[in-house]
């Protein structure tokens, strides 16, 4: 005979309806926030136990119950956590959003929003995208069914694309890493054409330049490690909406795969996105200063920034964007060998995979990040062995530009 619990011990029932109201609250209190503040309190009101003003980093993998069924909101650390609860609530108000989790990884977050289709359905992409993006589409998912199309940034590429069996479209704006700007809004008007869903990766410009929910995407998500994160200590990702039923199956997935961010990574990225306002606006600025030093040395044939009138993308980029962000790249007269000799030159500058931490990083995309992209689509997109990207940092600008100074000499 199955047990029936009693009425009297199914508090946590009411506990999380009062939860959802104080939920609800708190996403209100939030939209009438400026970013900076958003920033450094959504999700992060004083420690209700101790009063401690940081959110404390709850170093647990699991939570004691006062009685079968019986606890406060959490039962075991990889379906909820209030140090990971914190994150999530602070990231989907940064992007306006709903709903927000938090993932190991943003490769992780990634999986998630893909585990939710199903054998042959379709996948609309662009050409231009982080190689790990490739990999997980093609190595992992393409072999268990799901087809992948690869386009080019018009609107029209993609609508072009579309087959019965389409589900999702697939962007980063500006893209890494050739920083094309991808028209959002005419996206949207797409795919709510022919009920798709947009998925839109906003890592590069962060919610501080960008935010794709209010412009109509339906999903967005963010490697945390980068500019969110901000200090090149942590890994994580993120996933933000405004739809419940995406956001139901997302977690579901988050809790069943357990791809979770651990306490302590998720304390960190909130430690990092206190000053995400005041270190892009130096990243931009810096961005400007560098590209702009870049645009007349003899040694660069080009300069890819969209700050730059000449970027073929920049009046949409000045109408999508409230900036244009700290990521840049160049292409130089030479191949490998001249890139490889650049590199070793740098001294503020540090070769290395990632992007978006206070210091500078240079990129050879061709063998590093994107080395995971065919050889012939790599060519086809425009990956050559001329480029370089550069994840500009905080420093001094002047010492910046005499880092590459002296590597171009």
């Amino acid at each position: 005979m199955p047990m029936t619990i009693p009425l009297t011990h199914r508090r946590m029932i009411v506990f999380r309806g009062g939860q959802k109201s104080k939920v609800e609250g708190q996403r209100k209190k939030n939209k009438h926030m400026k970013f900076s503040t958003k920033a450094i309190h959504a999700g992060q009101s004083p420690d209700p136990t101790t009063g401690a003003t940081i959110v404390p980093i709850y170093q647990t993998s699991t939570f004691t119950q006062s009685g079968i069924g019986e606890h406060r909101g959490y039962e075991y650390s990889r379906s909820g956590n209030p140090t990971r609860k914190a994150l999530e609530e602070n990231l989907s108000a940064l992007e306006n959003g709903k709903y927000g989790l938090s993932f190991a990884s943003g490769l992780a977050a990634e999986h998630a929003i893909l585990a939710v289709l199903k054998p042959g359905d379709h996948v609309i992409a662009m050409q231009d995208m982080y190689g790990g993006t490739y990999r997980l589409f093609e190595k992992v998912f393409a072999p268990n069914g799901i087809r992948f199309t690869y386009v080019d940034a018009h609107p029209a590429s993609f609508s072009d694309a579309v087959r019965p069996e389409t589900r999702l479209v697939w962007i980063e704006s500006p893209t890494n890493p050739l920083l094309q700007i991808v028209d959002i809004g005419s996206l949207v008007d797409i795919c709510k054409s022919k009920n798709l869903l947009l998925v839109v990766d906003n890592t590069f410009a962060t919610p501080f330049f960008q935010n794709p929910l209010d412009l109509g995407a339906d999903l967005v998500v963010h490697s945390t490690t980068k500019y969110l994160g901000g200090h090149s200590d942590v890994i994580g990702g993120a996933v933000i909406t405004n739809n419940e039923e995406w956001y139901e199956k997302i977690r579901f997935l988050q809790n069943a795969a357990g791809g979770v961010s651990s306490p302590f990574d998720c304390w960190l990225t909130l430690r990092g996105i206190k000053t995400l306002a005041i270190r892009m606006k130096q990243h931009e600025e810096n961005a400007f200063a560098v590209a702009r030093f870049l645009s007349t040395h003899k040694q660069v044939k080009e300069v890819i920034f969209p700050g730059l009138p000449e970027h073929p993308d920049y009046d949409l980029a000045k109408r999508q964007m409230s900036g244009f962000g700290g990521m840049l790249s160049f292409k130089i007269y030479g191949g490998f060998e001249e890139a490889n000799r650049i590199m070793k030159k740098f001294r503020i500058y540090s070769l290395a995979e990632s992007l978006g931490g206070v210091e500078s990083l240079a990129n050879y995309p061709a063998v590093m990040t994107h080395g995971s992209i065919p050889a012939e689509m790599r060519q086809k997109i425009g990956v050559t062995d001329d480029l370089i990207r550069l994840s500009v940092g905080i420093e001094d600008a002047e010492d910046l530009i005499a880092d590459l100074e002296a590597a171009l000499a």
